[in-house]
């Protein structure tokens, strides 16, 4: 199905991009660590980890926090990765906070998203019993979820811990009639765009974590813009007074916001048109 990311990775954006990164107002925090330069595991896994452990301690409950990773354990299961769900709750079991235990076994865990994400790769990705974070890595996971804590102190309080763009009160018969047909549309969704999920919303603004070593991309900003679009074209009350779109990066330790109102809306309505495909 494609989705967000998908999508994007088949168009040309105009030159700098639909928001330009550079035009994003960017804030470096401060908090005196320098991380490892080496981790021993896939720079995915670490940006799972941190997500779903900053989650977790932040006040969501275990299933929800890696509820992706739940449901690929599942899917995994049922195309024949035998006691995978069985082997991904004791691993959620075992998490408890910020210990080293803890952050290993998110790190297997989150090994099972895959499943859900990206079906077709999933044979070919490390399992859980490949995925053995070093010490290196464990600590810079803890810093940056220390990071992440202190972030949603300073920018929070978190009012939608993951969210999608399902209409209100949609039936699920009308999305997958959408899929199967790849027409009209289903709250935010439509037969271009029929998959999507972003991080979290604050009070006014939409933010995406990236844990990479590099600046914000104008993918990274389309991403974002059509999170946004979605989110309007849902119909869901917690859209309505997002004005700002962000990104935070633990890694690097820096914010980035852009307001919705400094982009024309001649911009909105391609993407709208020509992308999402309304």
């Amino acid at each position: 199905m494609p989705s967000v990311t998908a999508r994007i990775n088949q168009i040309k954006q105009p030159r700098g991009g639909f928001i330009k990164p550079s035009d994003m107002m960017v804030e470096q925090q401060n908090d005196g660590v320098v991380l490892n330069q080496e981790e021993n595991v896939h720079a995915s896994i670490v940006g799972m980890a941190v997500d779903y452990l900053t989650r977790l301690i932040n006040g969501a409950e275990p299933e929800d926090a890696f509820g992706i990773s739940l449901r690929g354990a599942k899917l995994a299961g049922e195309l024949g990765f035998k006691d995978a769900f069985t082997v991904a709750v004791k691993l959620l079991s075992d998490i408890k906070g910020l210990d080293d235990k803890s952050i290993i076994s998110a790190c297997k865990l989150v090994t099972f998203d895959v499943w859900f994400r990206n079906t077709p790769a999933a044979m070919m990705a490390k399992t859980y019993k490949e995925t053995n974070p070093d010490k290196e890595t464990v600590d810079n996971i803890k810093t940056m979820v220390q990071r992440s804590l202190a972030f949603i102190k300073k920018y929070g309080p978190i009012v939608q811990d993951g969210f999608t763009f399902e209409p209100v009160n949609g039936k699920e018969s009308d999305y997958r009639k959408m899929v199967e047909t790849g027409k009209g549309t289903w709250g935010g969704y439509t037969g271009t765009v029929d998959t999507g999920d972003g991080d979290f919303l604050t009070a006014d603004t939409l933010w995406d974590f990236k844990v990479t070593v590099s600046e914000p991309t104008n993918k990274h900003t389309l991403q974002l813009l059509m999170y946004w679009i979605m989110g309007q074209h849902s119909r869901q009350p917690i859209y309505k007074e997002i004005t700002k779109i962000g990104i935070f990066n633990p890694r690097l330790n820096k914010v980035y916001i852009f307001r919705i109102d400094d982009l024309p809306q001649e911009v909105i309505k391609v993407v709208e048109d020509e992308i999402i495909c309304y």
